[in-house]
């Protein structure tokens, strides 16, 4: 397939900006692109009369334009979570035998937004709309984990840390101290904290701006799934949600 020069040219101008060099000069362009002045001169004045590239009237330098923003937007509303993460899910259960979740944060709860059956499921709790809380979730625990101060304060305002089982968190310093440890691990689990005789895992899936848009886990009996076993699905889980990550933008 033939390629355009100019248009070649064009976008490989635009990929000259980034954080280290936000505005550039023709001369700075001209070196890196090894073009003439004239010929950069016109590819700009091009660019920036549909927007794409912009002038500071103070220094004269270029800058990318807001109509990349325009066009940025559209595309981060195309994203469909949901419809870039089931392959995974899929993946992740069929490899496994295990039940895999999706679930955002809405106020102070998690929701399943989507769900496959492992083929070694006998978990019955679990569907997709239903609301799940922080404290006693693996899913909920990555989702308030990577939260400023300040949103856990708004999170936890009059939160209501009800006891599922004899093993669920209890009270405020307990829950900080697990997802602290969540944000340096990577992964939470969810240890018959829910439902007796279940175990989960989860582990973040960060947006295009470092920010986690969900959480996806694996959910296990204990009974037929030990701790060895348990790791090794971490790892498997850990690998699909940062293949989710990168899908959705995320550098890393």
């Amino acid at each position: 397939m033939p390629i355009i020069q100019a248009l070649d040219r064009a976008l490989r101008i635009l990929d000259l900006f980034d954080e280290q060099n936000g505005e550039l000069k023709i001369t700075d362009i001209s070196q890196r692109m090894q073009l003439h002045k004239s010929t950069v001169h016109s590819l700009i004045k091009t660019m920036q009369a549909h927007g794409y590239i912009e002038q500071n009237e103070e220094n004269g330098k270029y800058r990318l334009g807001m109509k990349l923003v325009e066009k940025g937007h559209i595309l981060l509303q195309g994203i469909d979570l949901r419809a870039i993460a089931r392959p995974h899910l899929q993946s992740l259960s069929d490899a496994t035998g295990q039940t895999t979740h999706l679930v955002i944060l809405d106020g102070k709860e998690g929701v399943y937004i989507d769900k496959v059956e492992g083929v070694h499921a006998a978990i019955r709790y679990s569907r997709i709309g239903r609301r799940v809380p922080l404290h006693s979730s693996a899913c909920g625990k990555v989702l308030a984990a990577y939260r400023t101060e300040e949103e856990h304060s708004k999170l936890l305002a009059d939160y209501s840390f009800e006891q599922r089982t004899d093993r669920t968190i209890s009270d405020k310093d307990a829950f900080l101290a697990e997802v602290k440890e969540v944000r340096q691990t990577g992964a939470a689990y969810d240890r018959e904290e829910n439902e007796p005789g279940v175990r989960c895992a989860a582990a973040p899936i960060f947006d295009h701006t470092g920010k986690v848009a969900a959480a996806m886990s694996i959910s296990t009996i204990v009974s037929r799934v030990g701790d060895e076993e348990l790791a090794e699905l971490v790892l498997k889980l850990k690998r699909e949600t940062e293949a989710i990550s990168r899908k959705l933008g995320w550098k890393g």
